[in-house]
């Protein structure tokens, strides 16, 4: 096994991701380029989820009293108001047979044709999902949110635009705020966007600490 943590010339995205970190404090005078934000939400959009039903959505949110009535309620943490923007994470509340039929005739539009296995595949899918409990269909719903959230952070790393992912709010302060139930959604996760204040950042200069690949990568030959 290679040991990717050591200097070696790493692919770009590599020294990009050595380049990250959770940033604490931003510049609010620099304002993240829209065509990177852009790319970054994308990101999210490009990223792969289970069936291809893409259950979640992205609020971009760059109004300032909004942000403001979100730092309220995510232990006031000063990236809400320092970015340039907030992204949202919300996830389905329920898989429905509305939402999961709408994405099998978006393929079969995007695609100019129907597949017969397709069609099987959507009426499994019938069957299964909708009579299940909402919120056993959140909670995955929610996981599928989390690929495309992976997504926007490493894209955000590869535009060196900074990122702080955030679990710390209140969900439901939040879903009030943006009015997401009234779109059958919750939010799941944030991620701030912004340009790091080094001089005043506790931890930009701080070692990033992995664990060692062997402790980390479990190989099955």
């Amino acid at each position: 096994m290679s040991d990717l943590s050591q200097p070696q010339n790493p692919p770009v995205l590599l020294d990009k991701l050595q380049w990250r970190y959770a940033t604490k404090k931003m510049d609010p005078a620099k304002t993240v380029p829209q065509d990177k934000i852009d790319r970054i939400v994308e990101a999210a959009r490009l990223a792969p989820t289970s069936s291809g039903l893409q259950p979640f959505e992205v609020i971009v949110v760059k109004n300032p009293a909004v942000r403001a009535q979100i730092q309220a309620i995510a232990w006031n943490q000063a990236q809400v108001t320092e970015s340039t923007c907030v992204l949202v994470f919300a996830a389905w509340d329920n898989y429905t047979a509305e939402r999961i039929n709408h994405m099998f005739d978006l393929t079969n539009q995007q695609r100019g044709f129907t597949n017969e296995g397709w069609e099987a595949y959507r009426q499994k899918l019938l069957a299964m999902y909708p009579p299940r409990p909402a919120e056993v269909n959140f909670e995955h719903a929610a996981r599928q949110a989390y690929i495309g959230f992976g997504a926007s952070v490493i894209a955000a790393a590869f535009e060196e635009v900074d990122a702080t992912p955030m679990e710390g709010f209140d969900p439901a302060a939040l879903d009030d705020i943006l009015k997401l139930r009234e779109r059958g959604l919750r939010s799941v996760t944030i991620l701030p966007l912004g340009y790091r204040a080094a001089d005043s950042d506790w931890l930009v200069n701080l070692k990033k600490v992995r664990r060692p690949l062997d402790q980390f990568v479990i190989e099955v030959n």
